[in-house]
């Protein structure tokens, strides 16, 4: 699957999630404890407004966060205009250059397991696709370091062997049974 199809499928994924918090209280809980449903929306908002820096080349300005759902749908749909219009064919974080193709993948990771948080915090529990879970799997397994635990994600949480991708991902991530992830990511 390309980085542009993976990017796809996961904000059609955390679209679908995202569309059950509109009227769910912005001061809720969600899987990671230190986060709020309305601050785990806005970092999702900030996720797409890095993408789209990075696939257009460009910056736009900050949407207003009143509504973060609605802001969630206007950046999805600005990332995805910037990856058919064809996004330059490397990005410059910091002064350090990154493939696009890799910003994509790993912004996939990061759209779907928030998104999958967004769904469990409202509660509207929705799996993520076995595909998508898969691949996205092995994005993490690629970019997580051991100096990211602790500080951007969770350490691992143990899951069943032939645990379905899903579980894998999400427990590859820190994110139990339970859902928790005590760390943010």
């Amino acid at each position: 699957m390309s980085a542009g199809e993976l990017l796809e499928r996961s904000l059609a994924y955390t679209l679908g999630s995202v569309a059950g918090a509109q009227h769910v209280d912005p001061g809720r809980g969600t899987p990671c404890a230190e986060w709020n449903l309305g601050e785990l929306l806005g970092h999702l908002d900030d996720s797409l407004d890095a993408l789209y820096e990075g696939l257009s080349g460009g910056r736009i300005g900050l949407l207003p966060h009143a509504d973060r759902v609605c802001g969630f749908r206007t950046r999805a749909c600005a990332v995805l205009g910037a990856w058919a219009a064809g996004p330059p064919e490397g990005v410059l974080v910091g002064e350090r250059p990154l493939d696009v193709r890799v910003m994509a993948a790993v912004g996939a990771v990061e759209i779907t397991v928030h998104g999958w948080d967004v769904a469990r915090s409202c509660g509207r529990p929705r799996p993520i696709p076995e595909g998508l879970a898969a691949e996205l799997l092995s994005v993490a397994q690629c970019v997580v370091r051991e100096e990211d635990r602790g500080v951007r994600f969770a350490e691992p949480v143990s899951v069943p062997s032939g645990a379905r991708p899903e579980v894998r991902l999400l427990g590859f991530l820190g994110r139990g049974p339970q859902g928790a992830c005590p760390t943010r990511s």
